[in-house]
């Protein structure tokens, strides 16, 4: 019987693997992203949002949540607070919906993803471990116009200016915690980065096949691994304990994306054979990825509500990057800041079921890492979503909705408005069980 289920929980966490493994390779097919805004130009691209379904829906505050009900992975000290005979697992992905504006034109786009995989289990009495992997950013972007000068066209005929890209870093972790003195929890979490970013951008002639187009192309394959450590306090008051506070706090060590880096260009005439005309790489390229710090606090009444609020800071002006294909974008400190409120009107409640859904709602403000010849790109939105239990008390099926904008259409910048929606299931079973009967 243990074996069995030892090999059924070996699969659910080798499984992301697959799911993930095929994000690092490079890909043909431009309608396929995971993201898709023009800010991802540059840089990183677009770093994700993280948390699951519940942490995005109460704004994605994280730092100092504590619950036995479900996964909190961004601060590693949470997950002492649990069963101690059993496991837990959070798996979903996102779609998001956007609509992007330059003033003068209008684009929409939709796109998909997995968005996490997770597993926790207890080690030890007040000890336990956890096993993840969660998209960290994402490439994707398109832009096609054609040539518009008289003369060039009278000349060359039909010229297509193309640029596009596609990729994204991931990072897999493992990590443990613990519950020390009376009101405390540490853990730590060991993390690998790893993927590929892919840019191109191309001059297509598509009348006289006897003139060469051209197609260029920026193109990382990175790894590293780093640290994130998590503490937490947490205190119980009230006459029967019912009411309690905590309050945490994590930093991620910063490190250094390491990989291979290649430039290139090539020529390709109507017959397809290519001919290159520049080249050039770099075995050991460096993209630094900063520290990042989070503090946060929550208060509320035990299976009742719950209110919470972060602040999360990274710094990226000391990052430098290789010529990604633009040379007016130079980063800055990213800042966060995030509420949310949780609501369950009767756990317990026998007789309707929509009295044990979990209610939630939240809001951020982020002033992101990206900067555009002295604009700062900033985001702000809504979000909101529920818990809906499926059979057993901690088992439910999760959803968040994120209704949101970045950017503006001032300077010559586009303006985002998107409607993300992020799904996730939470399961929770018995661990290791001895059964007296077969």
């Amino acid at each position: 019987m243990q074996k069995r289920k030892i090999k059924k929980y070996l699969f659910f966490i080798l499984f992301p693997a697959f799911l993930f493994g095929g994000y690092g390779a490079k890909g043909q097919n431009t309608d396929a992203l995971g993201t898709y805004t023009p800010y991802s130009l540059y840089g990183l691209g677009n770093i994700e949002k993280q948390g699951t379904a519940v942490n995005r829906a109460m704004g994605g505050i994280g730092t100092a949540l504590r619950s036995n009900r479900y996964i909190n992975y961004m601060n590693p000290a949470s997950i002492t607070n649990r069963d101690t005979l059993s496991f837990m697992l959070d798996f979903g992905g996102d779609q998001k919906n956007i609509y992007s504006t330059d003033g003068i034109s209008k684009t929409a786009y939709n796109t998909g993803n997995v968005k996490s995989f997770i597993f926790s289990a207890p080690i030890y009495k007040k000890s336990a471990l956890i096993v993840g992997i969660v998209p960290y950013s994402n490439i994707g972007y398109k832009f096609e116009n054609m040539e518009s000068d008289p003369a060039l066209v009278s000349q060359y005929g039909d010229i297509r200016y193309r640029k596009y890209g596609e990729g994204s870093i991931n990072q897999l972790f493992v990590g443990g915690a613990m519950n020390f003195l009376k009101n405390f929890s540490i853990g730590a979490q060991y993390i690998y980065y790893f993927g590929s970013l892919d840019r191109y951008s191309n001059v297509l002639f598509g009348t006289d096949a006897s003139i060469r187009s051209i197609t260029t192309g920026w193109d990382y394959s990175l790894g590293a691994s780093s640290v994130k450590a998590g503490l937490q306090y947490f205190r119980e008051f009230g006459e029967h304990d019912e009411y309690y506070v905590t309050g945490g706090v994590t930093y991620t060590l910063g490190t250094s994306l390491k990989g291979d880096y290649e430039r290139y260009a090539h020529a390709q005439d109507g017959s397809n054979t290519i001919d290159t005309v520049y080249t050039y790489s770099v075995n050991n390229a460096k993209v630094k990825l900063p520290h990042e710090f989070s503090i946060g606090a929550t208060v509320g009444k035990r299976d009742k509500w719950m209110f919470g609020a972060d602040y999360t800071q990274q710094n990226w002006k000391s990052s430098a990057y290789n010529d990604m294909g633009g040379t007016e974008f130079t980063p800055q400190t990213a800042r966060s800041f995030r509420v949310g409120f949780e609501f369950i009107p009767n756990m317990y409640d026998i007789r309707y079921y929509f009295k044990r859904v979990t209610y939630r709602v939240g809001a951020y403000y982020d002033q992101t890492y990206m900067n555009f010849a002295g604009n700062r790109i900033n985001a702000a939105g809504f979000t909101f979503g529920l818990s809906l239990p499926i059979y057993r008390l901690y088992n439910a099926f999760n959803i968040a909705v994120d209704f949101g904008q970045r950017g503006s259409t001032k300077n010559n910048l586009v303006r985002e408005r998107y409607v993300q929606f992020v799904l996730s299931i939470s399961l929770h079973d018995l661990w290791f069980i001895k059964h007296r009967y077969q």
